[in-house]
Protein backbone atom coordinates (compact mmCIF):
# COMPACT_ATOMS: atom_id res chain seq x y z
CA UNK A 1 0.00 0.00 0.00
CA UNK A 2 1.52 3.33 -0.87
CA UNK A 3 0.13 7.09 -1.47
CA UNK A 4 -0.51 7.92 -5.35
CA UNK A 5 -2.91 7.42 -8.45
CA UNK A 6 -3.67 4.57 -10.15
CA UNK A 7 -1.09 2.62 -11.52
CA UNK A 8 -0.35 -0.48 -13.02
CA UNK A 9 2.62 -0.81 -11.33
CA UNK A 10 4.66 1.03 -8.03
CA UNK A 11 8.04 0.49 -6.00
CA UNK A 12 8.11 0.39 -2.23
CA UNK A 13 10.37 -0.29 0.76
CA UNK A 14 10.27 -4.47 1.04
CA UNK A 15 9.65 -3.47 4.85
CA UNK A 16 6.19 -1.94 3.44
CA UNK A 17 4.94 -4.93 1.64
CA UNK A 18 2.88 -7.50 3.07
CA UNK A 19 2.76 -11.02 1.99
CA UNK A 20 -0.24 -12.74 0.75
CA UNK A 21 -0.81 -16.26 0.49
CA UNK A 22 -2.23 -15.73 -3.09
CA UNK A 23 -3.07 -13.21 -5.90
CA UNK A 24 -6.62 -12.94 -5.06
CA UNK A 25 -9.09 -9.93 -5.25
CA UNK A 26 -10.33 -10.52 -2.39
CA UNK A 27 -6.77 -9.68 -0.10
CA UNK A 28 -7.04 -6.59 -1.88
CA UNK A 29 -10.38 -5.95 0.17
CA UNK A 30 -8.50 -6.04 3.40
CA UNK A 31 -5.36 -3.66 2.53
CA UNK A 32 -6.81 -0.55 3.45
CA UNK A 33 -10.95 -1.53 4.27
CA UNK A 34 -10.67 -4.57 6.24
CA UNK A 35 -7.66 -3.06 8.48
CA UNK A 36 -9.56 0.22 8.87
CA UNK A 37 -12.62 -1.57 10.22
CA UNK A 38 -10.51 -3.95 12.28
CA UNK A 39 -7.97 -1.16 14.24
CA UNK A 40 -10.57 1.63 14.90
CA UNK A 41 -12.90 -1.17 16.20
CA UNK A 42 -10.50 -2.66 18.15
CA UNK A 43 -8.85 0.69 19.46
CA UNK A 44 -11.99 3.39 19.70
CA UNK A 45 -15.04 1.43 19.31
CA UNK A 46 -15.19 -0.82 22.97
CA UNK A 47 -16.96 -3.31 21.60
CA UNK A 48 -18.54 -5.44 23.83
CA UNK A 49 -21.70 -8.28 23.92
CA UNK A 50 -24.98 -6.59 23.48
CA UNK A 51 -23.57 -2.79 22.19
CA UNK A 52 -25.55 -1.46 19.97
CA UNK A 53 -23.40 -0.79 16.69
CA UNK A 54 -24.69 1.47 13.40
CA UNK A 55 -22.91 1.13 10.40
CA UNK A 56 -23.54 3.90 7.67
CA UNK A 57 -22.95 2.59 4.11
CA UNK A 58 -22.33 -0.71 5.45
CA UNK A 59 -22.53 -2.77 1.88
CA UNK A 60 -19.70 -1.04 0.69
CA UNK A 61 -16.06 -1.97 1.12
CA UNK A 62 -15.10 -0.97 4.80
CA UNK A 63 -18.71 -1.19 5.80
CA UNK A 64 -19.00 -4.56 5.68
CA UNK A 65 -15.82 -5.53 7.75
CA UNK A 66 -17.56 -3.13 10.50
CA UNK A 67 -20.65 -5.12 9.98
CA UNK A 68 -19.02 -8.79 10.54
CA UNK A 69 -16.26 -7.47 13.72
CA UNK A 70 -19.19 -6.21 15.10
CA UNK A 71 -21.24 -8.96 14.90
CA UNK A 72 -18.04 -11.50 15.87
CA UNK A 73 -18.12 -9.27 19.22
CA UNK A 74 -21.49 -10.21 19.93
CA UNK A 75 -23.00 -7.11 19.16
CA UNK A 76 -26.62 -5.83 17.38
CA UNK A 77 -25.67 -4.32 14.70
CA UNK A 78 -27.90 -1.98 12.46
CA UNK A 79 -26.53 -0.74 8.80
CA UNK A 80 -27.81 1.46 6.58
CA UNK A 81 -27.79 1.09 2.69
CA UNK A 82 -29.57 2.02 -0.57
CA UNK A 83 -31.04 -1.00 -2.00
CA UNK A 84 -32.93 -3.96 -0.73
CA UNK A 85 -30.29 -5.70 -3.08
CA UNK A 86 -27.87 -4.33 -0.75
CA UNK A 87 -29.81 -5.38 2.43
CA UNK A 88 -30.20 -8.69 1.58
CA UNK A 89 -26.06 -9.27 0.82
CA UNK A 90 -25.87 -7.22 4.85
CA UNK A 91 -28.73 -9.75 5.85
CA UNK A 92 -25.90 -12.87 4.55
CA UNK A 93 -23.04 -11.73 6.62
CA UNK A 94 -24.86 -11.45 9.78
CA UNK A 95 -26.64 -7.80 10.05
CA UNK A 96 -29.61 -7.78 12.77
CA UNK A 97 -31.54 -4.96 10.76
CA UNK A 98 -31.07 -3.41 7.52
CA UNK A 99 -32.48 0.60 7.08
CA UNK A 100 -32.67 1.40 3.20
CA UNK A 101 -32.49 4.99 3.36
CA UNK A 102 -34.12 5.29 0.04
CA UNK A 103 -37.67 3.83 0.90
CA UNK A 104 -37.79 4.29 4.81
CA UNK A 105 -36.78 7.17 7.29
CA UNK A 106 -33.15 6.41 8.86
CA UNK A 107 -34.07 8.84 11.61
CA UNK A 108 -37.94 7.84 12.10
CA UNK A 109 -36.41 3.96 12.56
CA UNK A 110 -33.77 4.43 15.34
CA UNK A 111 -35.78 6.55 16.78
CA UNK A 112 -38.76 3.79 17.35
CA UNK A 113 -36.67 0.84 17.46
CA UNK A 114 -33.73 2.02 19.34
CA UNK A 115 -34.98 5.07 21.97
CA UNK A 116 -32.17 4.81 23.97
CA UNK A 117 -29.97 5.29 21.25
CA UNK A 118 -27.34 3.44 19.49
CA UNK A 119 -23.95 2.43 21.47
CA UNK A 120 -21.23 2.71 18.88
CA UNK A 121 -21.82 4.52 15.32
CA UNK A 122 -18.84 3.61 12.38
CA UNK A 123 -19.94 6.73 9.92
CA UNK A 124 -18.33 7.32 6.56
CA UNK A 125 -21.05 9.29 4.92
CA UNK A 126 -20.88 13.02 6.13
CA UNK A 127 -23.26 15.60 5.94
CA UNK A 128 -27.06 14.83 7.30
CA UNK A 129 -26.06 11.24 7.56
CA UNK A 130 -23.35 12.40 10.15
CA UNK A 131 -26.01 14.47 12.46
CA UNK A 132 -28.64 11.77 12.29
CA UNK A 133 -25.62 9.33 14.10
CA UNK A 134 -24.57 12.24 15.89
CA UNK A 135 -28.36 12.33 17.37
CA UNK A 136 -28.53 8.89 17.67
CA UNK A 137 -25.98 8.24 20.45
CA UNK A 138 -26.98 6.98 23.40
CA UNK A 139 -25.30 8.01 27.29
CA UNK A 140 -21.47 7.45 26.57
CA UNK A 141 -21.70 6.57 23.00
CA UNK A 142 -18.86 6.66 20.50
CA UNK A 143 -19.16 8.22 17.05
CA UNK A 144 -16.17 6.50 14.69
CA UNK A 145 -15.42 9.11 11.25
CA UNK A 146 -13.71 7.38 8.92
CA UNK A 147 -14.42 9.18 6.20
CA UNK A 148 -17.57 11.54 4.67
CA UNK A 149 -18.49 10.28 0.65
CA UNK A 150 -21.29 12.31 0.43
CA UNK A 151 -18.64 15.14 0.37
CA UNK A 152 -16.10 13.89 -1.61
CA UNK A 153 -17.39 15.49 -5.37
CA UNK A 154 -18.14 19.11 -3.79
CA UNK A 155 -14.80 21.88 -4.22
CA UNK A 156 -14.68 21.72 -0.82
CA UNK A 157 -14.72 17.73 -0.16
CA UNK A 158 -17.36 18.39 2.69
CA UNK A 159 -20.66 18.57 3.43
CA UNK A 160 -22.02 21.05 5.83
CA UNK A 161 -22.88 19.86 9.27
CA UNK A 162 -25.00 21.07 12.29
CA UNK A 163 -21.55 22.22 14.71
CA UNK A 164 -23.25 24.64 16.38
CA UNK A 165 -24.52 22.22 18.66
CA UNK A 166 -21.84 19.61 18.87
CA UNK A 167 -20.54 20.99 22.27
CA UNK A 168 -23.66 20.48 23.91
CA UNK A 169 -25.06 17.36 22.38
CA UNK A 170 -21.66 15.23 23.33
CA UNK A 171 -21.95 17.33 26.92
CA UNK A 172 -25.37 16.01 27.66
CA UNK A 173 -24.63 12.61 26.30
CA UNK A 174 -21.13 12.18 27.62
CA UNK A 175 -20.58 11.39 23.99
CA UNK A 176 -17.63 11.39 22.23
CA UNK A 177 -16.25 11.64 18.38
CA UNK A 178 -13.40 10.43 17.02
CA UNK A 179 -11.43 10.52 13.95
CA UNK A 180 -9.74 7.64 12.81
CA UNK A 181 -7.04 7.61 9.60
CA UNK A 182 -5.28 4.56 9.00
CA UNK A 183 -1.79 5.88 8.33
CA UNK A 184 -2.25 6.97 11.71
CA UNK A 185 -2.19 3.14 13.32
CA UNK A 186 0.38 1.69 10.77
CA UNK A 187 2.22 -0.07 14.03
CA UNK A 188 -0.91 -2.09 14.08
CA UNK A 189 -1.09 -2.56 10.69
CA UNK A 190 0.57 -6.17 9.90
CA UNK A 191 -1.23 -7.21 12.85
CA UNK A 192 -4.48 -6.76 11.70
CA UNK A 193 -3.86 -7.85 8.16
CA UNK A 194 -2.66 -10.51 9.38
CA UNK A 195 -5.69 -11.34 11.76
CA UNK A 196 -8.05 -10.79 8.65
CA UNK A 197 -6.40 -13.26 6.34
CA UNK A 198 -6.34 -15.46 8.98
CA UNK A 199 -10.11 -15.49 9.48
CA UNK A 200 -10.92 -14.47 5.67
CA UNK A 201 -8.69 -18.45 5.12
CA UNK A 202 -10.79 -20.22 7.89
CA UNK A 203 -13.80 -18.97 5.92
CA UNK A 204 -14.61 -16.78 9.15
CA UNK A 205 -15.04 -13.26 6.94
CA UNK A 206 -16.41 -12.70 3.58
CA UNK A 207 -14.68 -10.31 1.58
CA UNK A 208 -16.97 -9.02 -0.97
CA UNK A 209 -15.26 -7.71 -4.36
CA UNK A 210 -17.64 -5.70 -7.02
CA UNK A 211 -15.88 -5.80 -10.32
CA UNK A 212 -18.54 -3.95 -12.17
CA UNK A 213 -20.47 -7.10 -13.98
CA UNK A 214 -23.57 -4.69 -13.31
CA UNK A 215 -22.36 -1.11 -14.35
CA UNK A 216 -23.95 0.26 -17.87
CA UNK A 217 -20.53 -1.01 -19.86
CA UNK A 218 -19.72 -3.95 -17.84
CA UNK A 219 -16.51 -5.46 -15.88
CA UNK A 220 -13.81 -2.72 -15.10
CA UNK A 221 -11.04 -4.02 -16.95
CA UNK A 222 -7.76 -1.84 -17.81
CA UNK A 223 -6.53 1.45 -16.14
CA UNK A 224 -9.11 3.48 -18.71
CA UNK A 225 -11.98 2.23 -17.07
CA UNK A 226 -11.33 3.83 -13.17
CA UNK A 227 -13.22 6.58 -14.46
CA UNK A 228 -16.46 4.00 -14.76
CA UNK A 229 -15.48 2.39 -11.31
CA UNK A 230 -14.86 5.94 -9.30
CA UNK A 231 -18.45 7.11 -10.99
CA UNK A 232 -20.16 3.77 -9.74
CA UNK A 233 -19.12 4.18 -6.37
CA UNK A 234 -20.31 7.66 -6.18
CA UNK A 235 -23.60 6.50 -7.76
CA UNK A 236 -23.49 4.29 -4.83
CA UNK A 237 -23.86 1.16 -7.04
CA UNK A 238 -21.77 -0.75 -5.20
CA UNK A 239 -21.84 -4.07 -2.78
CA UNK A 240 -18.67 -4.59 -1.03
CA UNK A 241 -14.92 -3.49 -2.59
CA UNK A 242 -14.53 -2.31 -6.20
CA UNK A 243 -11.88 -4.16 -8.15
CA UNK A 244 -10.56 -2.53 -10.97
CA UNK A 245 -8.87 -5.98 -12.90
CA UNK A 246 -5.49 -4.68 -14.75
CA UNK A 247 -4.27 -7.09 -17.72
CA UNK A 248 -0.61 -7.45 -18.09
CA UNK A 249 0.27 -4.50 -20.52
CA UNK A 250 2.01 -5.29 -23.61
CA UNK A 251 3.77 -2.21 -23.42
CA UNK A 252 5.33 -2.70 -19.78
CA UNK A 253 8.88 -1.89 -19.13
CA UNK A 254 9.33 -4.21 -16.06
Amino acid sequence: VKAGSFAEYTVVPAKQAVPLPSVKPEFLTLMVSGATAYISLKELGELSEGKKVLVTAAAGGTGQFAVQLAKKAKCHVIGTCSSDEKGGFLKSIGCDRTINYKTENVESVLRKDYPEGVDVVYESVGGKMFDLALNSLATKGHLIVIGFIAGYQNPTGLQPIKAELLPAKLLKKSASIRGFFLNHYLSEYKMALKHLLKMYEKGDLVCEVDFGDMSPEGKFTGLESVFRAVDYMYMGKNIGKIVVELPHSVNSKL
